[in-house]
């Protein structure tokens, strides 16, 4: 399985999640500002991946990269201030924190290993 496929899975994984968690945030603690931001933000990522995938050149390629990297770090932005609001546990915010993490450092490595090839 490429690299790409890989990121393909795992955003798209990491969108599910997020839309998950912004049902239980609206649906149990009643917050609708923030969960929206994420929802937005954390389902960005995968569409951005995808898009990626059909890029007219390597340039466009890593440009929808770097977006879909701007996403992701906004996404741990809004776990970060749902964890430090008490809308999120410790324990709720660790797993979807570090697939965060996992998925922004995946980017970069597409990233970086693409503008090494122009």
């Amino acid at each position: 399985m490429r690299r790409e496929n890989v990121l393909v899975e795992r955003s798209l994984a990491f969108a599910v999640r997020i839309v998950k968690l912004y049902k239980y945030l609206c649906e149990e603690k009643k917050e609708y500002v923030m969960s929206k931001q994420i929802l937005r933000s954390g389902t960005a990522i995968g569409a951005l991946v995808r898009e990626a995938q059909n890029a007219e050149s390597t340039k466009d390629f890593i440009h929808k990269l770097s977006i879909a990297q701007k996403e992701c770090d906004e996404t741990c932005y809004w776990l970060e201030l749902l964890k430090r609001t008490d809308f999120l546990t410790e324990n709720e915010f660790i797993g979807i924190n570090n697939d965060s993490i996992e998925l922004l450092k995946m980017l970069r490595s597409a990233i970086i290993t693409s503008k090494s090839k122009l």
